[in-house]
This record gives structure tokens, sequence and C-alpha cells, in this order.
């Protein structure tokens, strides 16, 4: 078995989740998990950032078997004000 290292961080509530992907050869077996906190800061974006981003990625599929399936019609309700 080999070493691994994840990266994780601590949820709200002060709980550390971990989901640690083994192979069925080392089912049941007993391993040791070291915890390390990192004192990096964590980047976020501005609202500015994210918008930029969205739009550096929007339309970007290349794929030409990409399709849109049809979306179907609206149904046609009653108007309430005429």
């Amino acid at each position: 078995m080999t070493s691994i290292q994840l990266r994780s961080k601590v949820d709200s509530n002060g709980v550390l989740r971990l989901c640690v992907p083994f192979g069925k050869s080392d089912a049941n077996r007993v391993v040791r998990v070291t915890v390390e906190p990192l004192d990096e800061a964590i980047e976020t974006m501005s609202a500015e950032q994210w918008h930029g981003f969205v739009h550096e990625i929007a339309g970007c599929i290349d794929d030409p078997t990409f399709q849109r399936h049809p979306q179907g019609d609206f149904e046609r309700r009653q108007e309430i004000f005429p």
C-alpha cells in the first residue's frame, strides 16, 4: 500500500470528513491517519473575479458531437389578468 496525501477542509461544525479511495485488496486492513493543519490562507474570489471566470468558460464546449436535446414546450395556462 502506498501513502496517500489528501487535502480536505473542516466543515462549519468542526468536523473533518474523509473519503479515501482504496482497492479491494486493501479491504479490512488497519491504517494510520495523521491530521496536520495547514496554515495556508484560503483564496476566495471576489464577485468580479467569479463573473470573469464564468464569462471565460461560458460557451467553451467544442465537442462537435455535443448536442442539446429538445426542451419541449411550456404548458399554456389561463391568463390571470386579461
